[in-house]
């Protein structure tokens, strides 16, 4: 009898692995051709992680691109349908590492659920995410935070368009006196200042949270924003994971693209996140797509590098 584990490499056993989880929860494999055409990279680079991409010409003269990104080939190939699709996909893929500019070749897993997405769908992808982090390394944390909450507490102080660029990059960095002197700047009082200062601190276990963000309700629009966010959160207690989930406001993706929820995935042994992941809505609308979705990517090298350092 074949003994995988000694056949298998870390990173090829982290793929079965994740395959078998997301197909228990119902999703089907998506496959995708290495090239699309360049166009669908260009009207939407923002959105890409990196900004190089490999072209060349078709022999019909099409400008190819070689994939940098999984998640628009799958909206560029479905359809609304009015139900639900969900898919995992495990692809190469091909960018630009930062730094260097130098291409490299990355493996990369992950779901995407889309249609219909409620707390419990919500909770559902967040649950998967966790998931992936514990099917490797028993040392993980997923932070989460909701952008909803946060454009709707910003709407609130009033606070420009480009006052709410000078606060995210502010959230990004954790620099909490920053963004309080931005609130200064835009003419908030000293309690407007205070609040923003606790949001960029803002770091608690997500089964605890609930009483932290009630502290950012200040009219209907931010109530609705924390009650849908809150709602998730006792999902998450329900699935039996909020234990390993923090909710922490840097967290933050471009706003062009994302809405709602965003996470990204840590692993004890890897410099940076191992896992990214967030509702996209806003990227179907320019997509032209009418349904609603949401998902993650899992960097499967990185993922598997931490679990052996974990071993």
């Amino acid at each position: 009898m074949i003994d995988f584990d000694k056949v298998l490499t870390p990173e090829e056993r982290t793929v079965f692995t994740l395959r078998g989880l997301y197909r228990e929860y119902g999703y089907q494999q998506y496959k995708m051709s290495k090239f699309e055409e360049y166009d669908l990279y260009a009207k939407n680079k923002d959105f890409l992680v990196s900004d190089g991409v490999i072209t060349f010409n078709d022999k019909d003269g099409r400008l190819l691109a070689l994939k940098p990104d999984v998640t628009l080939s799958i909206i560029k190939n479905s359809k609304d349908t009015g139900g639900v699709q969900k898919v995992f996909y495990n692809e190469n893929v091909y960018r630009a590492e930062k730094g260097t500019g130098s291409f490299k070749e990355i493996m990369q897993t992950g779901i995407e659920y889309i249609g219909r997405v409620g707390s419990p769908e919500l909770s559902e992808v967040i649950t998967l995410a966790v998931r992936s982090l514990a099917a490797n390394t028993r040392r993980y944390v997923l932070e989460l935070a909701d952008m909803d909450v946060l454009e709707a507490f910003l709407s609130c102080l009033g606070i420009s368009e480009r006052g709410c660029e000078r606060i995210l990059e502010c959230l990004r960095e954790k620099n909490a006196s920053g963004a309080a002197s931005v609130v200064e700047d835009e003419g908030g009082s000293q309690a407007d200042a205070a609040l923003i200062s606790e949001l960029v601190k803002f770091h608690c276990p997500a089964s605890v949270a609930e009483e932290r963000l009630s502290l950012f309700i200040r009219d209907d629009a931010t109530e609705a924003a924390v009650g849908s966010f809150v709602s998730v959160l006792r999902e998450l207690i329900r699935a039996g994971v909020a234990d390993s989930v923090f909710v922490d406001f840097s967290v933050v993706n471009n706003t062009r693209y994302y809405n709602g929820i965003a996470f990204r995935g840590f692993a004890e042994g890897a410099p940076s996140a191992v896992l990214l992941g967030g509702r996209y809505d806003k990227l179907m609308r320019r997509m032209k797509r009418e349904a609603c979705a949401v998902g993650f990517a899992v960097y499967v090298d990185e993922l598997a590098r931490a679990g052996r350092e974990n071993d």
